[in-house]
């Protein structure tokens, strides 16, 4: 598939439609990490981040090397927009959680 994709030279069209996929799955898992988890869950964020950053190092295909750092760096990107959406929810722009009744 990689031998094909350099042969038609279709590795930024390859890189650009994955990031825009990689960037579309990083906002409902945003939106919904905060609803279930708060932003308690900053960490995973990060551990991911960070993994992709060091896979980058080890990867030696460009795209695949590629794509790791932008989910890595989306992953980064998380991070932030997890405590904005805090605000968000705060503002009622978003739902929040209900909170269980422990009758």
């Amino acid at each position: 598939m990689m031998q094909f994709i350099e042969n038609y030279n279709l590795t930024g069209i390859v890189i650009g439609l994955s990031t825009f996929l990689i960037i579309g799955l990083f906002h409902p898992l945003v939106i919904k990490g905060e609803y279930y988890f708060g932003t308690k869950c900053w960490w995973v964020f990060l551990l991911m981040g960070i993994s992709g950053i060091a896979g980058t190092f080890f990867i030696h295909n460009v795209i695949l090397s590629a794509l790791c750092g932008v989910t890595a760096f989306s992953a980064l990107w998380g991070i932030g927009e997890l405590f904005s959406q805090k605000k968000r929810v705060e503002k009622g722009w978003f739902p929040k959680r209900p909170v269980k009744n422990q009758s």
